[in-house]
């Protein structure tokens, strides 16, 4: 090994050590919390541009009234066509409601979520990830009724 070589690999060394002291440096000690939204990240994921969400023309149920509004009590399931790639459902209402829908891919997961609405008045939204035809339970709480919008976006 030439001398060049010895001192590139010294000064790699030493840049892996020195990134090393700033990662451990800059941790945090607390949990964290999960909605918090991190700048670098979201500012990646703009870059990248935002999913598409599905076609509400692609959803169907027995619950629904018009071809993209929901209003049942109990649960009502939703049949989403091959959606052809990922793209996102976007479920809105003025009251809470559960989602309950199988992870994309090939995991063999069921994710599901209680989504209450925000503060800011603007409803509960749940955002669920399809990459293939599906089928997506939505549960009411409770005794009362529900109306769940499938949304453009």
């Amino acid at each position: 090994m030439s001398g060049r070589q010895k001192a590139l690999l010294g000064l790699l060394a030493v840049l892996l050590v020195a990134l090393f002291v700033v990662a451990v440096s800059a941790g945090r000690d607390d949990p964290g919390d999960p909605g918090a939204k991190h700048g670098l990240i979201e500012r990646l994921g703009a870059l990248g541009g935002e999913r598409s969400a599905v076609d509400p023309a692609t959803v169907s149920a027995d619950c629904a009234e018009e071809p993209d509004r929901l209003v049942f009590s109990g649960t009502c399931v939703l049949r989403v066509a091959d959606p052809g790639g990922l793209r996102t459902l976007v479920l809105r209402s003025a009251a809470r409601f559960t989602v309950t829908a199988p992870a994309p891919g090939d995991a063999d997961l069921t994710i599901r979520d209680e989504v209450e609405p925000a503060s800011d008045g603007t409803g509960a939204v749940a955002k669920v990830a399809v990459d293939e035809a599906t089928e997506i339970a939505v549960t009411c709480p409770g005794l009362g009724g529900c109306t769940v919008t499938v949304a453009p976006s």
